[in-house]
């Protein structure tokens, strides 16, 4: 049997230049706007077997108003940024440039005291690699497909992505992920393929 998982990006908190490092704040107007006029596509989500969220506000509240239900999971937290925490980019390079730097150059670096890029990857590839695959006498006889959702931070579905890719740490940095974007992954023998759709 081969396990589906959608990863869907939470609904925005924050204007693009208000982002903070490992933000907990509930979906802003825009984001409601955004996950109001997009519900009606995201229906089919509902019918997943198993649904699971990041535990921010952000991604509650997403999977809330889209009637998901999800089961928050303490490993998709966003990255713990230290003492960057709750602080812009802008901000953390006119107090820090040279620790920016560093962070930015090396996924292995963790110059604000908290988890690492590749920490932060390892230990989501980890809660990935760990999903149960629901229970295949469920499926059809030809081994049908067990579907799951994640409501998390870009930045965790960046994350996963590296990880289902077997892409270096750096990878991360090339990953776009905008809010209520979707991306589905497909297990089967343990393996993960990125489903474009």
């Amino acid at each position: 049997m081969r396990a589906r998982l959608t990863l869907l990006a939470a609904a925005r908190s924050a204007p693009l230049l208000d982002t903070r490092f490992d933000d907990d704040r509930p979906l802003d107007d825009a984001g409601w706007l955004e996950l109001r006029r997009l519900a009606p596509a995201f229906g089919p989500l509902a019918a997943a077997e198993l649904r699971y969220c990041s535990p921010s506000a952000g991604c509650r509240d997403t999977g809330r108003a889209l009637g998901l239900a999800p089961l928050a999971q303490p490993a998709l937290r966003d990255c713990d940024m230290g003492r960057w925490t709750g602080r812009t980019l802008r901000e953390v390079m006119a107090l820090e440039p040279r620790a920016v730097a560093a962070w930015l150059a090396d996924p292995f670096a963790a110059p604000h005291g908290g988890e690492s890029l590749a920490g932060f990857i390892a230990r989501v590839g980890s809660w990935l690699d760990t999903r149960p695959v629901p229970d295949p006498g469920r499926g059809d006889a030809s081994g049908g497909e067990g579907s799951i959702v994640a409501v998390a931070e870009p930045a965790v579905v960046r994350a996963l992505l590296c990880h289902a890719l077997t892409a270096s740490p750096g990878a991360y940095w090339h990953l776009d992920v905008r809010p209520l974007a979707t991306v589905a992954l497909t297990a089967h023998a343990g393996q993960w393929t990125v489903a474009v759709t």
